[in-house]
């Protein structure tokens, strides 16, 4: 369990870390906008009071208490249920989903709001949207949940 533990730490961490440098050092909550790497790679501030691409972020604190809620008893969740599975990429999945989802709840707590900068955009699409590294954390985790879960799978079954 302790490559767990690591992980979930290490992931707040890093994304609460970069969260600041971005939002205070880099003046991003009063640039709104800044190159990084034009036009692959931007920093655009977003302010998300719901969840993925805004949905649900339009009812006041009831949605936020209602957002941290749900965050903090699904990392409860799959914290019970990674105790009693031995497998160390599992593990590691579920603590990127876990610590990913403590940062956008400790913004939510902060600010009101999960704090997203990230933006990139390709081949002349200019994307709207933004997102930040605890966002990048819970994706590669539930992908590797869906891609290395080694749970009993229905052999001949006709579904």
């Amino acid at each position: 369990m302790f490559r767990f533990y690591y992980v979930v730490v290490a992931t707040l961490f890093i994304d609460q870390l970069s969260k600041f440098y971005v939002i205070h050092y880099l003046n991003l909550k009063q640039k709104l906008y800044i190159d990084v790497f034009s036009p692959l790679v931007t920093f655009k501030m977003a302010w998300n009071r719901g969840i993925n691409f805004g949905f649900f972020g339009s009812g006041g604190t009831v949605s936020k208490i209602f957002l941290i809620t749900i965050s903090l008893l699904i990392c409860v969740a799959l914290y019970w249920w990674v105790r009693s599975n031995k497998d160390a990429t599992i593990r590691i999945c579920v603590g990127l989903i876990i610590g990913g989802a403590i940062g956008n709840v400790i913004d939510r707590i902060i600010f009101g709001a999960v704090a997203d900068f990230l933006n990139m955009s390709c081949c002349g699409v200019k994307n709207p949207f933004s997102f930040n590294l605890a966002d990048i954390a819970i994706f590669f985790g539930a992908v590797g949940l869906i891609f290395f879960n080694k749970t009993e799978r229905l052999e001949g079954s006709e579904l």
